[in-house]
């Protein structure tokens, strides 16, 4: 199946986490609760996107869908590997876990740090991102190691981050 260069992806409701995990690695995924399988299609045929979902009827409907048969996301993002080889293999401060929001580095003029973000983090040199639609924060702490830990697991040993960051 004829991909873009960076795949885009539309998950069903029954693959949230699948599409969280996504956005980590980067990725543009368009997730809503409550869509009906005539928008989904619709959806992702107007955005070129690829549609994932554990529906077998619901992946019959379009050329571009990809049935996953696992309940668990490790064993998801191993099924959607063998089938979109050359997938992200780690964790990029890109997109919103939560929107799909574009993330960009926080300001560091201010001596206050955003909304959630600990005081210790942000007196830290390390970068702490922000989502440009919903406000919410990411930083490299524990949540972050586990996520590293379970894309190790899943795709072997992380990429060399990307040197340009975020957009």
């Amino acid at each position: 199946m004829a991909l873009p260069t960076e795949p885009r992806f539309t998950c069903d409701e029954m693959l949230g986490r699948l599409a969280r995990y996504l956005r980590f690695l980067g990725y543009d995924v368009e997730y809503e609760q409550g869509l009906r399988d005539d928008e989904l299609v619709r959806r992702s045929r107007e955005g070129d996107r690829l549609l994932l979902t554990r529906d077998r009827i619901l992946a019959q409907r379009t050329r571009r869908a990809v049935l996953l048969r696992s309940l668990e996301v490790e064993g998801q993002l191993k099924e959607l590997q063998r089938e979109v080889p050359g997938l992200n293999r780690g964790v990029r401060f890109v997109r919103c876990s939560l929107c799909n929001g574009l993330l960009h580095e926080a300001d560091r003029s201010t001596p206050k740090p955003p909304k959630g973000v600990p005081e210790d983090r942000w007196a830290s040199p390390d970068p702490v991102f922000v989502c440009r639609s919903c406000g919410q924060t990411y930083w490299e702490g524990d949540h972050t190691r586990e996520i590293r830990r379970t894309f190790a697991r899943v795709f072997g040993p992380e990429d060399p981050p990307a040197q340009d960051g975020p957009p």
